[in-house]
């Protein structure tokens, strides 16, 4: 026992919400485990004794960790242990990140780490959630310096009610998925995805969940009041005010001159004789901290840049506060691939990459909830050269899995399901040129892109940013805030939707939160800049989803059968299936409650797949025509199969239009024929025609009408093969 055992218990959305502290991670600098219902997480936050040396910022780091234990599941992977973090585990640690960062600090330097290991799993209790007050807790309680705590919910919509922290049935019928992180008093983070909400609604769920945070909040800080420790003092790593000053007096004026441009290519360009200027003439007069001299530059283009904003309205590229940079749109640019779109807002740019592939495509999933794969994935590409910076390529980080998730999140209510679209859908967003809300732009590159490729979206998706600067009780907003906006101000708030409503939100601070009143006038400035992007720009470029796939993309039918038919479809060792798939040069997945999705370049032939599937798991109808192969001859008629597995008679006075004495005069084993279904008896025996097939479909004359013999013997006693049987 490191500490002293405490319990602490309150209710949340009628769930009991339960803290222990003392028991675990002793040696952490704060640590509690938290239960919702039986969601358990063990959160820790622990502190650097010294500054790390170097960095001009603040090194924190949120990590995260699903146990696959927590749900009784192993591992899928060779080794059967815990790998890289999952895209859901990496999405955690960010919305986790994202309230917690602006409260602590922002002159400290002292490495801080938070773990929020999740190690059980109740599915009507996201574990996320779980770990968002309970991290708050644990840093609440350590010696960590910080401005908490805050907490956090979810808000379904079911059947028009609001529901704070819904279960897996609610979940499974919200309308939306809203996550909101509050203080005490302000707003600190939204996360959304919705189904075209309006604003209002959205606010209200927003303000909602806002009040039963602030409950979380108090219940917190009563913990922290019996159990926290003494808040430690810290080295500021500021630069002197005397340094800043003299920096100031010296460079202000070059510094206006060199941002006054809506190029930043050219920005940069100006700002570097004068960076040079100010290290020749300060380097040596404050040789103390002449590494902070670059700091001090950045915070006078903070300075300049928020005082245009505040007290002239100016933007730094001459625009009007709720104006856009230019747009542009442009669908059709690669050949070869099945779709692309590409999106321009000033030198910000994005070209988006529709891919469709089978249903076997989709992605699988290994993480904690009940969600086992997906059938649409969204990649977002950020590489250095689209700001003008040469850096090795490793990987999508946080950053680029975030965008990616928050760009499919919303598009994913526009997306046509399963039965609608039966194909796996892989969008890929190229960042080529980045200076501000390349998300946004991957959003609307992705609208045009999946319109270019055929995909029937319900309706065509933008996505905009508001921006905001604030001082004391002063605040303004802008949209279409490009880098310098976003670096020196305080608010980067991430709309998408349709026309009708919201299907996606995030926002990223750098202050404590946000007022009610704030909220609502991001609301009301995104909504009318993305009915622009979509009249002006998007619609002209492309109206509507083409009628057609391109040729280069899959064809895709589908079709459903009865599951105890499954086996005659695959066949003993999956011979049937592969006799379809080379027969019809396609490829065929089966699922195992019967759906079954077939794709092929050449639509006939996956047409001709779909038939013969559907004519093994059900009787053919009566008018069907079929390609055939004969297996048997017999006196009276040949055998035909058209179907892996299923035949059907021909009779000798059905095999051609004129007279046939002799079958082998008309067709041999292994011929391939067309035949049409007569009949199908009680004891479902399929009874064809090759000579009715050949008047429909080549138009052939029949020379007479009478019958060909011999007849097929009526003997009850025999089977369909001519044979004796005993009654």
């Amino acid at each position: 026992m490191f500490n002293e055992f405490r319990k602490f218990e309150t209710t949340l959305a009628g769930r009991p919400l339960v803290v222990e502290t003392g028991k675990m991670a002793g040696l952490a600098g704060g640590s509690c485990l938290i239960r919702y219902g039986e969601t358990e997480v063990l959160c820790t936050a622990t502190m650097a004794a010294k500054p790390r040396e170097g960095v001009d910022f603040f090194p924190l780091s949120v990590d995260y960790e699903e146990k696959l234990y927590s749900v009784g599941r192993i591992p899928g992977s060779f080794q059967r242990r815990e790998g890289k973090a999952s895209e859901k585990a990496t999405l955690s640690s960010r919305v986790i990140d994202r309230p917690i960062r602006p409260l602590f600090p922002k002159d400290m330097r002292n490495d801080v780490g938070v773990v929020a290991t999740v190690m059980s799993v109740d599915p009507d209790c996201l574990p996320e959630i779980t770990a968002m007050i309970g991290v708050s807790i644990a840093i609440s309680i350590s010696e960590i310096p910080w401005d908490g705590p805050v907490s956090g919910v979810s808000v379904g919509m079911v059947d028009g009610k609001f529901v704070i922290n819904p279960t897996l049935e609610e979940r499974a019928k919200s309308e939306m998925a809203v996550t909101v992180a509050s203080t005490d008093s302000l707003v600190a983070m939204i996360e959304a995805g919705a189904n075209e909400i309006s604003n209002e609604d959205m606010f209200d769920a927003i303000m909602l969940a806002h009040e039963t945070n602030k409950e979380v909040v108090e219940f917190i800080k009563g913990i922290q009041k019996e159990v926290g420790k003494e808040k430690v003092s810290f080295q500021s790593n500021d630069p002197s005010e005397e340094l800043y000053n003299a920096i100031k007096d010296f460079a202000i004026e070059d510094v206006k001159a060199a941002l006054d441009t809506d190029d930043k290519r050219i920005r940069d360009e100006r700002l570097k004789p004068i960076y040079d200027a100010v290290h020749e003439k300060f380097d040596e007069e404050f040789a103390d901290e002449a590494e902070k001299i670059d700091d001090c530059l950045y915070k006078l283009q903070k300075y300049i840049v928020r005082r245009w904003l505040l007290d002239e309205n100016k933007r730094v590229d001459g625009r009007g506060i709720n104006d856009m940079r230019p747009l542009d749109a442009q669908v059709d640019l690669l050949s070869r691939v099945h779709g692309s779109g590409m999106f321009t807002r000033g030198q910000t740019q994005v070209l988006t990459v529709t891919t469709l592939g089978t249903m076997s495509d989709a992605q699988m999933l290994d993480g904690l909830d009940e969600e086992v794969s997906k059938r649409y994935i969204h990649h977002y590409n950020f590489p250095s050269y689209s700001v003008g910076e040469t850096k090795p390529s490793r990987g999508p980080g946080r950053r680029e899995i975030g965008h990616g998730a928050l760009a499919e999140r919303a598009l994913v209510p526009v997306i046509p399901s399963v039965e609608e679209f039966p194909y796996t859908i892989r969008l890929v967003s190229e960042v080529l040129s980045s200076n501000g809300s390349t998300s946004q732009a991957s959003i609307c590159g992705s609208t045009l892109s999946l319109m270019a490729a055929g995909v029937p979206i319900k309706a065509p998706v933008a996505g905009i940013s508001c921006g905001l600067v604030t001082e004391g009780d002063r605040f303004m907003t802008m949209v279409d805030i490009q880098g310098l906006e976003d670096f020196f101000g305080d608010m980067d708030f991430k709309v998408a939707g349709t026309k009708k409503g919201i299907t996606a939100i995030q926002m990223d601070l750098k202050i404590h939160g946000l007022t009610p009143e704030i909220i609502k006038e991001a609301f009301e400035k995104t909504y009318e800049a993305r009915c622009k992007i979509l009249d002006e720009v998007m619609i002209p470029c492309i109206a509507e989803p083409r009628a057609e796939l391109s040729k280069y993309a899959p064809k895709m039918l589908s079709t459903k059968i009865d599951v105890e038919k499954i086996g005659d479809v695959i066949g003993k060792q999956g011979k049937v299936i592969q006799k379809i798939c080379a027969e019809c040069d396609c490829k065929v997945d089966v699922n195992e409650d019967g759906s079954i999705f077939v794709s092929a370049l050449d639509l006939d032939n996956a047409k001709r797949a779909i038939t013969i599937i559907e004519t093994i798991a059900n009787d053919p109808e009566v008018g069907s025509i079929f390609r055939g192969v004969v297996t048997r001859l017999m006196s009276f008629g040949a055998f035909v199969e058209i179907a892996p597995g299923k035949e059907g008679l021909c009779h000798i006075s059905k095999l051609d239009v004129k007279r046939t004495e002799k079958v082998e005069d008309c067709v041999n084993v292994g011929d391939e024929v067309i035949v049409k279904v007569i009949e199908i008896d009680d004891q479902g025996r399929i009874n064809l025609s090759r000579r009715d097939a050949l008047i429909e479909i080549e138009g052939l004359v029949p020379e007479d009408d009478g019958e060909s013999a011999p007849r097929r013997p009526r003997n009850n006693n025999r089977d369909r093969g001519g044979r004796r049987h005993r009654d």
